[in-house]
């Protein structure tokens, strides 16, 4: 992860030399001289953004690692469910209408816009595929309940699109591929409390999702309380995914991959995939960044559309193979 966070910083639209690199960060310190214009972009783009997208990535590989072990299912993503949808929604919804609300001026109204619009999406999926006689929801119902609300959600997006002011029609669009152009220091903060926050909590519940795995009743009979654990791992997957849906738009495939690597690596034990998650989800992430921005250069690919490249194949392999069972 380090090797590539070190590529990431260097290479891109402009490259900058490890002299260059200690140079812009000495500028910083009282008594240097004052950063120059590449100094600046270095510390000003490019550093955020290389840390922005191994959050992102941390949030989502860890996203998908928690909807596995909850439902047992090893094609399930938070995107399946809803929560990416959701959070896009909301932060649509917020381009559009939060210049006429006057909600626009706190640093934090953008992350909490997408939070709300991706617990609606996520609670909605999980209420609606609930069934009647077991009042628990089945693999099969919640993912098709999955596709028709991803479905309804991204049909609003488009209206949204279709009725917005160019400004926010483009900032709409981008959000639909995935991009992390957005980056800054205030998403690094806003987006590093609650990824560490949520792989941290999430980390705690390892032992329950364990037991969880060889079934809800077996699982209740060791003392868990499946119905908590179920709203508590499915608050936690909304905050860490919506927040970095907020900066990022929606990015497809890296919670569906990243846990089905560590399997492969370390088997299912959730203490190991929740921590080695993040890891992975960033090191994965910067990667597909890094292709995004080297392969067009100066311009740059969305990054949605690398992971979705390399997402979709993976994803038709494993829905062929089934491998890996819980």
């Amino acid at each position: 992860m380090l090797i590539i966070l070190a590529a990431s910083i260097r290479f891109g639209a402009i490259d900058f030399s490890v002299g260059d690199i200690t140079r812009a960060i000495s500028s910083l310190f009282p008594g240097q001289p004052d950063a120059t214009l590449d100094q600046r972009i270095f510390l000003e783009l490019r550093l955020p953004r290389a840390i922005l997208c191994m959050l992102v990535g941390a949030s989502l590989g860890v996203g998908g690692t928690l909807m596995q072990a909850l439902f047992r299912n090893p094609i399930v993503e938070p995107g399946l469910v809803g929560t990416s949808s959701g959070a896009a929604f909301g932060s649509a919804l917020f381009f559009v209408i939060g210049g006429v609300l006057s909600i626009g001026s706190s640093l934090y109204s953008l992350p909490i816009a997408a939070c709300i619009g991706s617990v609606i999406a996520t609670y909605l999926v999980f209420i609606l595929a609930r069934s009647r006689e077991a009042g628990r929801s089945s693999i099969v119902m919640l993912l098709l309940t999955g596709m028709a609300i991803n479905a309804l959600f991204m049909s609003a997006i488009g209206f949204l699109s279709y009725i917005a002011r160019d400004p926010q029609a483009r900032s709409i669009t981008f959000w639909s591929l995935g991009t992390l152009s957005g980056a800054s220091w205030i998403a690094v903060q806003v987006l590093a409390v609650s990824t560490v926050g949520g792989t941290a909590l999430a980390v705690t519940y390892a032992k329950q999702l364990n037991a969880l795995m060889i079934g809800e009743e077996e699982a209740m009979y060791l003392g868990v309380n499946v119905n908590r654990l179920k709203w508590i791992i499915l608050s936690i997957n909304v905050v860490i995914v919506a927040v970095a849906t907020a900066f990022t738009g929606v990015i497809s495939f890296v919670g569906l991959i990243v846990p089905h690597i560590l399997r492969m690596m370390r088997g299912a034990d959730n203490r190991f995939l929740i921590l080695g998650s993040a890891f992975m989800g960033a090191t994965l992430l910067s990667v597909a960044d890094l292709i995004a921005r080297l392969s067009l250069r100066p311009a740059e690919l969305p990054i949605g559309i690398v992971t979705s490249v390399v997402g979709v194949p993976v994803f038709l392999y494993l829905l062929r193979k089934r491998q890996y069972v819980f």
